[in-house]
């Protein structure tokens, strides 16, 4: 996807559940490179799988983040059961199984994930001049309307879509 700037006020639909899943890890010990760079290298495979075969896994999207210590990758799914199913396959379980084989309990790299279910309506977005960034890459992207004004509307506007 190219960096295109949307002038104005975006949001996204918010008329799907939808998983976040936030993984990553941290340097414990900056000179035990030996520990935690295998670490941080089982990512790209898997990611590349991921955008691969995006439809067909259910992952929508993501973002990645890197700090001095600590690395965070948001990714958005299209349900828990797209995201387990991934972490039963065969890249995802290669990478746990070296990373419990060479790191385990040492202290020089930590490793987590967060998950959150998120059911429609109960989540809202906006994005002023930016490319698709976040949420904007993995649902429909759509121009903020007067009835879309606010953080309020965009969240019982999905509400009331949903009765209708």
């Amino acid at each position: 996807m190219g960096k295109d700037i949307f002038s104005g006020r975006y949001t996204t639909e918010n008329d799907k559940d939808i998983v976040v899943f936030m993984i990553g890890m941290r340097i414990n010990k900056r000179l035990a490179i030996h520990k935690w760079l295998p670490v941080f290298l089982a990512m790209p495979p898997m990611i590349k799988e991921l955008h691969t075969h995006q439809e067909e896994l259910g992952f929508l999207g993501m973002e990645s983040f890197f700090g001095l210590r600590t690395t965070v990758m948001i990714q958005y799914w299209s349900s828990t059961e797209a995201l387990l199913s991934y972490a039963k396959g065969k890249k995802h379980l290669t990478a746990w199984k070296a990373f419990n084989q060479k790191v385990g309990n040492n202290k020089a790299v930590g490793i987590y994930h967060e998950s959150y279910q998120v059911k429609k309506g109960n989540y809202e977005s906006v994005y002023g001049n930016m490319p698709l960034y976040g949420l904007s890459k993995a649902l429909s992207h759509i121009p903020i309307e007067p009835h879309l004004n606010s953080a309020r509307k965009r969240l019982k506007g999905a509400e009331s879509n949903n009765r209708a």
